[in-house]
């Protein structure tokens, strides 16, 4: 209850799970105040008077220690967080029965101010019907594939290697996407970075260009920082984008081709060139027409964007 209060505010995927797994058991939940989301790290609002903070253990367990009369920050527990962490998850893992917490899966912590740590929440990581097939398209087109996440190494590893993904990195903070992505594009890459949250806001900006999947009617900081909004909410749009940019590429080709060898012609004859020795010359309003006849086959050449196929895949 107290970790979906904290969430409702916040779009990452993770909170949207949180929120919507306590709508499905009709809990009413709390009204909070003086919310803020700390990217990479969680959220935090305070909850009938007192502070609570939903996300990775160090940064829940700071935000919530036990504070002296002289406001010096002391332990809530002589437990390492390490301890404390590993005794969360297997009691999450004796709750889930076979289903291991260690693989696929991402853990948040919930801490409550002056009382710490007061528990944790498994969150279970599944593809999108259309992420396998739109991966595999892509590496046909050539284009290669990294899985950039703030979630622990395990879950990372098995999603990825369930799409055919080769390269992962896990753990990455939102400034940490970002240079990773500006070191690929020092290295000479064109970079699309494909998002739908405040933590991938920065990677978006940074990347030549930036996806952002829009799960909700209200834009977010990822819709902000892309250049790209998906509005359908669908990875297989990411492929369709590309063909689009490709065949629209094509065009402009095409139509700078087209209008140079149409004025290369046209003009010289206009200006009298056949004149001399073909007694052929054109007369004002014909030299008008000709160019409106060069501009309508340019239009007409973009207008057949309509009619490029952009291969939706099949749910």
């Amino acid at each position: 209850m107290l970790a979906a209060a904290v969430e409702q505010h916040t779009s990452h995927p993770i909170a949207m799970a949180v929120t919507k797994a306590a709508e499905a058991l009709n809990i009413k939940l709390p009204t909070t105040t003086g919310h803020l989301t700390e990217p990479g790290h969680g959220a935090l609002a305070e909850v009938n008077g007192k502070l609570v903070a939903v996300g990775l253990l160090e940064w829940v367990n700071g935000c919530c220690q036990n504070k002296t009369s002289d406001d010096i920050a002391v332990p809530n527990s002589p437990v390492s967080l390490e301890d404390l962490q590993s005794d969360l998850e297997n009691k999450l893992s004796q709750k889930m029965g076979t289903m291991s917490i260690s693989k696929s899966k991402t853990t948040v912590f919930v801490g409550m101010e002056g009382t710490g740590i007061i528990g944790a929440i498994a969150v279970t990581d599944t593809l999108r019907d259309d992420a396998k097939q739109t991966v595999s398209r892509l590496q046909d087109m050539n284009i290669e594939a990294i899985v950039l996440s703030g979630d622990r190494e395990e879950a990372v590893a098995s999603i990825a290697n369930s799409m055919g993904i080769h390269e992962f990195h896990a753990g990455f903070k939102p400034k940490e996407k970002a240079d990773f992505i500006k070191a690929l594009q020092k290295q000479g890459h064109l970079v699309a970075m494909v998002g739908d949250g405040v933590n991938d806001a920065p990677a978006l900006a940074a990347a030549d260009v930036g996806m952002a999947l829009k799960m909700q009617k209200r834009e977010n900081a990822a819709s902000d920082a892309a250049s790209c909004i998906l509005l359908g909410n669908s990875l297989s749009q990411v492929v369709e984008a590309v063909n689009l940019s490709q065949a629209t590429i094509l065009k402009v080709k095409q139509n700078l081709g087209w209008a140079l060898a149409y004025n290369a012609v046209a003009i010289p004859v206009a200006a009298g060139a056949l004149l001399p020795n073909f007694g052929f010359t054109m007369s004002p309003s014909v030299a008008g027409a000709m160019m409106a006849l060069s501009s309508i086959i340019v239009v007409s050449n973009s207008l057949s964007l309509r009619l490029v196929k952009l291969s939706r895949p099949s749910n």
